[in-house]
């Protein structure tokens, strides 16, 4: 096989892409910017840094996200697994040590001898077999590229990450372990428990807050998994109380009681030395996020290893200008990632394997995949490249995308459940019938 596969990107998606063609017997040159050229939301040059949270979400097989997990793992994800052998405690999530993580897939790219690493930034397009997974902070030049050669079909919005704090710093007197749903696992939780008062003082500087982008975007820029937890704030003095900090489920120790508000802490390493602010992703001045921040009751004192950022995602518009294999029509250059507008850390590793697969089949003479839309991924990537799909904006994988059942009678439990097992078979028989693309895998 003398084809040598240009990835541009070795985030998730590349990463991935690069290693289970390399595992196939396909040259690779995998091109990463970093740290030549750094962007506003990476800290390292590892492959597959995670810029905003360290949870990969939900685990159970009656989720989206956790039936996504069990296909990648089907198929022979390299990233999950690497995600799996570095997870830290999260309740019924999976979540990384954020180094641990990036660690390991940096390691396998560079001890796999058919994958060569290039350090500098792509400003034109590659000739193909190529795969951009550029990642939603592509570089402009880049980007400029495909926009032309897309007819200017991008799109964008805007991504937020939360801060992280030093776990010597939080006031353990305070602060209580406890996961929000103790039949999953205790204790994977730091709690920050607030009483009415301290809530609504938190509630009021927090609205008030000087913010890093103040007439830049609009609501509708948002995407709404990342929405600032200020913004998230804004619309109402109970939005917090009913989503990140929701106090269903927990009792404060020192009270015996369920707390006015909590806000959770989550692990960032194995170590237990960093906790993340679950679902504080900001917009607020540093200085704003450590005197705001510092008015949840046990952080008084915290010390900021990271604090939160916000930054412009771009991506295209997948439906318009991209193909069932999210190429680009009459090449074989195709993109992977959150470009495609994807969105999420599981679902950018699926759609680099996915490009990752499809490219493999073009080199060989193979016919090209489409998933089953009955899988979670399938029903995704289904709607990600459907022409009818109107305003298209970034999507998770989720069981509202999925073709519906026959029986429609089924509650909510019971229909998660039947979507679960179906999938699970559709993907079996997929495998099956797909022999041919794994048969080769070394």
């Amino acid at each position: 096989m003398t084809d040598t596969v240009t990835v541009v990107g070795a985030g998730l998606a590349g990463s991935e892409c690069a290693l289970q063609l390399a595992h196939r017997g396909v040259p690779v040159k995998l091109y990463e910017q970093r740290p030549t050229n750094n962007t506003v939301a990476h800290h390292t040059d590892r492959c597959a840094e995670l810029v905003c949270s360290n949870s990969l979400k939900a685990t159970r097989l009656e989720s989206a996200a956790g039936l996504l997990k069990h296909e990648l793992e089907t198929m022979g994800s390299y990233v999950l697994a690497a995600a799996k052998e570095h997870a830290v405690p999260a309740g019924g999530a999976l979540a990384v040590d954020r180094d641990g993580f990036s660690e390991a897939v940096t390691e396998m790219v560079e001890a796999e001898p058919l994958i060569e690493l290039v350090r500098e930034e792509v400003c034109e397009l590659p000739e193909d077999p190529a795969v951009i997974a550029a990642g939603p902070l592509c570089s402009d030049a880049l980007f400029k590229a495909l926009s032309d050669k897309l007819g200017g079909a991008a799109l964008s919005f805007f991504d937020a990450a939360a801060p992280i704090v030093d776990a010597e710093t939080i006031d353990r007197t305070r602060v209580f372990a406890q996961s929000r749903y103790e039949e999953e696992s205790a204790g994977d939780y730091l709690n920050c428990p607030m009483d009415k008062e301290e809530y609504q003082r938190f509630y009021d500087e927090l609205i008030s807050a000087k913010r890093v982008i103040a007439r830049d975007f609009e609501q509708s820029d948002l995407f709404c998994a990342c929405q600032p937890v200020e913004e998230v704030a804004r619309t109402g003095v109970d939005s917090l109380r009913f989503g990140a900090l929701k106090p269903v489920g927990l009792k404060d120790p020192r009270t015996g009681r369920r707390p006015w508000a909590a806000v959770q802490l989550r692990a960032e390493n194995k170590a237990g030395t960093a906790y993340n602010l679950v679902g504080f992703q900001t917009n607020l001045t540093w200085p704003e996020q450590k005197r705001v921040f510092r008015l949840i009751p046990g952080l008084e004192e915290a010390e900021f290893f990271r604090y939160g950022v916000m930054h412009r995602n771009t991506f295209v518009d997948s439906p318009k200008v991209l193909d069932r294999t999210f190429g680009i029509p009459g090449t074989k250059i195709r993109l992977a990632g959150q470009i495609c507008g994807t969105e999420g850390y599981v679902e950018a590793i699926a759609s680099g394997l996915l490009a990752a697969l499809n490219t493999y089949a073009d080199i060989t003479d193979k016919p090209l995949v489409t998933l089953p839309p009955e899988t979670a991924f399938g029903a995704l990537v289904a709607y990600a490249t459907d022409p009818e799909t109107k305003d298209y904006q970034p999507m998770h994988v989720n069981f509202g995308l999925v073709p519906p059942l026959a029986d429609q009678s089924l509650k909510k439990r019971e229909r998660y459940a039947a979507y679960r097992d179906r999938a699970i078979a559709q993907m079996d028989a997929f495998m099956e019938e797909r022999r041919d693309l794994f048969e080769n895998e070394a």
